[in-house]
């Protein structure tokens, strides 16, 4: 027993002293007293304020994520509302052009297309049921889009002026020269206009459009206007870039010319017995 006392003697008298500390303390020095729970009460705030920061953080992570994709949200309405506007400012501008054309038209929706290469066509969802038949004239408001190569019952293939192989005789305004256009197949935004006289005078800004010439589009309508005029050396000739007015890119409604153009030189002119 006393082998026992001897070891927790020390550890006895130690529980006894801290119990009578703290009687002392808690009923004598009350000033001690109201300091100490002012101490505790100041560190308990600081380690609260510092949950509550955490707390705050964690919310504001919250709030933040909801935010952005809230903000998500309106930028899609935006996009949509912008698009939806875009496209009925377009169909309000073909309604508008049907109405002004001086020659019969089929209003079509473009359904696919291929116009990252040489020869650039689209498809459009109107064909042989709609009237619609090859070396056809395919225009939108701004410009000339290309002409009918390929007819289905309910589809047809159009080739773009955007393609290696289309060619069609115009004329650049107001000095009514005429030559010759076509895509060389390098910029996406440019056409070239040949066979125009040095003499003509041509410059920048001037307009061009279809002329009496072609079997394909009616006369006068715009293919664009003249970018650059230069003539390479050596030759008599003008090489002239012209940007045409109608884009392939937004394309998404056009119209199908149904009227064949006049005949460039009119069957009245022409002698009805050979000399």
């Amino acid at each position: 027993m006393s082998r026992i006392w001897e070891r927790i003697r020390d550890w006895a008298l130690l529980v006894v002293l801290v119990i009578s500390s703290l009687v002392v303390m808690l009923t004598v020095n009350e000033d001690m007293l109201r300091g100490l729970r002012a101490r505790s009460l100041e560190a308990t705030a600081a380690v609260e304020s510092i949950f509550a920061g955490v707390g705050r953080y964690v919310r504001a992570l919250d709030e933040n994520e909801l935010l952005r994709t809230q903000n998500i949200d309106l930028a899609n309405q935006v996009a949509l509302l912008r698009s939806a506007e875009a496209e009925n400012e377009r169909l309000e501008a073909l309604l508008g052009l049907a109405d002004s054309l001086q020659f019969d038209v089929i209003a079509a929706r473009v359904t696919s297309k291929d116009i990252t290469s040489e020869r650039n066509f689209i498809t459009i969802n109107v064909g042989r049921s709609d009237g619609v038949e090859k070396e056809m004239a395919v225009i939108d408001p701004a410009g000339i889009i290309g002409k009918v190569v390929l007819v289905g019952d309910n589809y047809a293939r159009v080739m773009t002026y955007l393609n290696a192989d289309f060619f069609v005789p115009a004329s650049v305004l107001p000095s009514v020269t005429d030559g010759s256009l076509r895509w060389d197949g390098r910029r996406f935004d440019r056409l070239i206009l040949e066979h125009v006289v040095r003499s003509a005078a041509v410059g920048t800004g001037d307009l061009v459009v279809t002329n009496g010439f072609s079997t394909v589009f009616q006369p006068g309508y715009p293919i664009g206007t003249v970018d650059t005029v230069f003539a390479e050396p050596g030759t008599s000739t003008w090489t002239i870039h012209v940007r045409p007015g109608a884009r392939l890119d937004n394309l998404s409604h056009v119209f199908v010319v149904s009227t064949k153009p006049p005949s460039a030189v009119p069957t009245t002119l022409l002698p009805t017995t050979l000399p």
